[in-house]
């Protein structure tokens, strides 16, 4: 992990955006046939007050939303979810809330048995006609997609209870229309436990699945039976947490003498698989599908749990904490794992067309690094090959998102949305690239009046919002 300086020109992508904007963009050069809605979510700052806050998953969750209305324009509105750590903020002007590496003013006793506050700021999903911004340890917030008015903490009606989780990552299959998630258990030791939401948006609970340690999750891959995870043996140390003697982000610790546990859900609810392979790191997930009968999963292989955690805690200074290689593991039905490694190069925030959800799909894109160049990442699994749009020297970058050209077209045949930030001018364009000509000068620069702070997730959907609201 490369150590940065406090005046690297992409860091002030963390600088706060306090205000919220709602303006007409010019979309030249936007394609007519791009209509629909991407959404994104991320923290909009790490700051109340005066005081800092001391981990890149603390800030206040803040959702951006740009609109294809299908005459070459782009709406752009952002608000912050109102969430009780916003409120606090917003009205006292100073931490009074324990975060994920943050810390309430007062020492052990003002932290004890206090969980983080729920800042909803790391994925977002329009599942059932709800937006939901979701975050890794509690409910989600729920917001209009049009106006982006905060409605509430989301529970499903009462089936999500107060204490559960519902995880930053669900996934959508495209045959059903069903969205499968999880939340870690942590009211019950060993225990993770999944959810299926159907079309209408009403959450059902699968049976729990029993696990050989209490471990945090982040992500997972659905297939067309089944829900696959890599558990890492990364432990949260309850003690610690609960006494408040320390961040409850620095009370997580990579024991690799534990197994990782590749866990195997049916998603009929049916008996899960737990399968003990030796430890590893993969925290964000491309796919997973059946192949035969066996299981192919994907995701981003990390090297080192400590530099992960430090570039998390250090985000003001450090380097981006970057994957080291795109893997591809395979499951046996007699448990026997095979691994292959696709790419090897620094590499975050994955993403696939999520119509091939379950389903073995031919492109994997992600932000990748090579030498001292940053770029979006096309990886052709038919042919072996891996193309790039690169962005300037210094300059930063978000999450790649595909967006189809229509919904029957055939994968890879569409856009990807992609944010970079411009250090000079400190503001952030979106990007509209060619996904079938990677290489290619964008089609599309659609320059905002400011910057994005950077981000984490996003998801796209053929919606128009209804921007006039």
């Amino acid at each position: 992990m490369t150590t940065r300086t406090d005046d690297d020109a992409w860091h002030q992508m963390y600088a706060a955006l306090d205000d919220e904007h709602d303006y007409v963009v010019d979309g030249t050069g936007v394609p007519e046939e791009l209509t629909g809605t991407l959404y994104r979510n991320g923290p909009g700052r790490w700051q109340v007050g005066e005081s800092l806050l001391d981990h890149i998953f603390d800030g206040d969750g803040m959702l951006s939303m740009f609109t294809f209305p299908g005459d070459g324009s782009v709406h752009y509105r952002n608000r912050y979810v109102r969430t009780r750590h916003y409120r606090y903020g917003q009205r006292k002007g100073r931490v009074g809330l324990r975060g994920l590496g943050t810390q309430r003013p007062g020492g052990m006793l003002a932290n004890m048995l206090r969980p983080p506050a729920n800042v909803a700021n790391t994925g977002v999903v329009l599942h059932g006609g709800q937006l939901l911004a979701l975050w890794e340890g509690g409910r989600p917030f729920r917001l209009d997609p049009d106006s982006l008015e905060t409605l509430g903490e989301h529970s499903f009606d009462g089936r999500l209870r107060m204490t559960a989780a519902f995880s930053a990552h669900p996934s959508r299959c495209p045959d059903t229309g069903e969205l499968f998630n999880f939340g870690m258990d942590f009211t019950r030791t060993r225990s993770l436990r999944c959810y299926r939401v159907d079309p209408g948006g009403r959450l059902h609970h699968l049976p729990r699945v029993r696990l050989p340690y209490t471990p945090w999750n982040h992500d997972f891959a659905l297939t067309r039976r089944h829900l696959v995870f890599v558990i890492n043996p990364v432990i949260p140390k309850a003690g610690r947490i609960l006494l408040g003697t320390g961040s409850i982000a620095d009370a997580l610790a990579y024991e690799p003498h534990r197994p990782t546990c590749f866990t195997i859900v049916p998603r009929d609810g049916g008996r899960a698989r737990v399968i003990e392979h030796e430890a590893l790191l993969g925290f964000h997930f491309v796919n997973a599908f059946e192949d035969g009968d066996d299981i192919v999963v994907e995701f981003v292989r990390f090297a080192d749990w400590d530099g992960v955690a430090r570039a998390f805690r250090d985000f003001r200074t450090h380097d981006f904490p970057w994957g080291c290689a795109l893997m591809r593991y395979r499951i046996t039905p007699s448990s026997r794992i095979e691994r292959e490694e696709i790419c090897a190069l620094p590499m975050e925030l994955p993403h696939a067309d999520i119509r091939q959800a379950g389903r073995p799909h031919r492109y994997t894109y992600f932000a990748g690094r090579s030498g001292d160049r940053i770029g979006i990442h096309a990886y052709d699994h038919g042919t072996g090959t891996r193309k790039v749009h690169e962005l300037p020297p210094g300059h930063g970058f978000g999450e790649p998102v595909f967006a189809p050209r229509t919904p029957a077209a055939p994968e890879g045949d569409g856009w990807l949305l992609t944010l970079a930030y411009d250090p000079d001018e400190h503001r952030s364009r979106l990007l509209v690239l060619d996904a079938r000509d990677m290489e290619a000068e964008p089609l599309a620069v659609v320059p905002l009046r400011h910057h994005i702070p950077m981000g984490f997730h996003g998801s796209f959907t053929e919606r128009v919002a209804h921007i006039g609201r």
